[in-house]
């Protein structure tokens, strides 16, 4: 299958699908990488929510034309992601307010299935979504075990599994660290729960926009993601292996569907944002070649990712080369990695860094990202945590060398 990757002139021409990326701030045009946190949305996303609201915008289930084509469109949104994450079919495709709401109401569901004393894995690694809502599970008496994470950014695999157990019910854990870019290796992961009769929940909200994902291929059992970080609106998108809502025990009402995908969606779902989910993965299917709408979602997000990974290595290198730069996460040499670099600048704090890049028209993120543990254990968390810039289809090598020099100025000012 011909795969020929992104070029330059490319994405130039694809920017004009973006009508943010015409603002500037202070004369400048913006920068934006700050994709971790959100992506920018295309005008075919944006025209496919203005549409809903002004031909179908009505509630579901109902007799009359507008109910049909929104009950239309929900179906289409679920076809539409389960081709993204190749799941068996719509109906293992659950939507909610976003992936910790979610997350909140998977964890309450899964605590009544389990006994005092069982437990639940979950890491150092990962986004506080995927850690505080199984955290919480102690007060029922659960054991939450936590597994390590390595200064270099990548998990102790060696802790992992001697933490799992025959008691261990579930792990919890990231696809790709949305603080680090560190893609965690699943198939051992699988391999060690498979063999306890665990569970395995993935949260996958920073690998989806950047890579292929199959959670045939991954035997995982359950999967989040959410769509405005994938160039949609805000939704959140949890995948179920075939009949496991089922075994569980979720908040719902009387009136609701009793059985998979809407057991676990409590109220009205938001039609239009969902309107937007659909044309937020033909979007990105139109990267794509193929002869079907899977392959061409497969060889969109190989495409996009050779681009991106090529210019976020571009970034690290650049960063490497300035002096009092410190990196965190993995190095590029790495097999698979998301195109996210957080890094420190000795002698300034990463608010005053995402600051002083703001008046630049340079929009980058400091903090802990709401990846609060990772950052803690690197002893950062109390000096302000990191500065990130993460890479999106959208950027250029033009922009990571504006803001490679924007951080060389900074250093020269305090120099002078």
């Amino acid at each position: 299958m011909k795969n020929i990757d992104l070029n330059y002139k490319d994405i130039i021409q694809r920017r004009n699908d973006f009508p943010s990326l015409d603002r500037t701030h202070n004369g400048y045009p913006l920068v934006y990488l700050d994709g971790p946190g959100g992506t920018q949305v295309p005008q075919q996303v944006i025209d496919a929510m203005v549409k809903y609201y002004t031909t179908c915008n009505a509630n579901h289930n109902g007799r009359f034309i507008t109910s049909q084509e929104s009950d239309a469109i929900i179906e289409e949104s679920r076809e539409a992601m389960a081709t993204l994450l190749n799941a068996e079919s719509a109906g293992n495709i659950s939507f909610g307010a976003n992936m910790t709401t979610i997350t909140f109401s998977l964890s309450k569901a899964i605590s009544r299935i389990l006994k005092p004393g069982e437990e639940i894995l979950i890491t150092q690694l990962d986004h506080e979504a995927n850690r505080g809502p199984w955290l919480n599970l102690q007060e029922n008496g659960i054991v939450v075990r936590e597994v390590k994470l390595k200064p270099d950014g990548i998990l102790d695999y060696d802790d992992f599994k001697n933490k799992i157990n025959e008691k261990t019910r579930l792990a919890a854990m990231g696809l790709a660290s949305n603080a680090l870019g560190t893609v965690n290796n699943i198939p051992l992961i699988r391999e060690l729960t498979t063999q306890v009769g665990a569970w395995l929940l993935i949260d996958a909200v920073h690998y989806v926009p950047h890579l292929p994902v199959d959670v045939k291929e991954l035997k995982v059992d359950f999967l989040l993601c959410s769509a405005y970080k994938f160039y949609g609106p805000h939704v959140g998108i949890l995948y179920s292996k075939t009949g496991l809502l089922e075994e569980l025990k979720a908040d719902r009402l009387r009136t609701q569907t009793q059985h998979s995908p809407y057991i676990i969606e409590t109220g009205t779902l938001n039609h239009a944002a969902l309107a937007g989910v659909k044309a937020a993965v033909e979007y990105i299917a139109s990267f794509g070649t193929g002869s079907d709408f899977r392959t061409n979602v497969v060889t969109a997000m190989q495409r996009i990712y050779s681009y991106e990974h090529k210019l976020a290595h571009y970034l690290y290198e650049g960063l490497s080369g300035i002096n009092r730069v410190t990196i965190y996460g993995p190095s590029f040499s790495e097999l698979k990695r998301a195109p996210t670099v957080s890094f420190t600048l000795d002698g300034y704090k990463p608010p005053e860094i995402c600051s002083f890049l703001n008046e630049k028209g340079i929009c980058v993120w400091d903090g802990h990202f709401y990846a609060i543990r990772p950052v803690e254990v690197l002893g950062l968390l109390e000096k302000g945590g990191l500065t990130r810039a993460g890479i999106s289809l959208y950027n250029t090598q033009e922009e990571i060398n504006r803001l490679l020099e924007e951080i060389k100025k900074i250093i020269r000012a305090q120099t002078k």
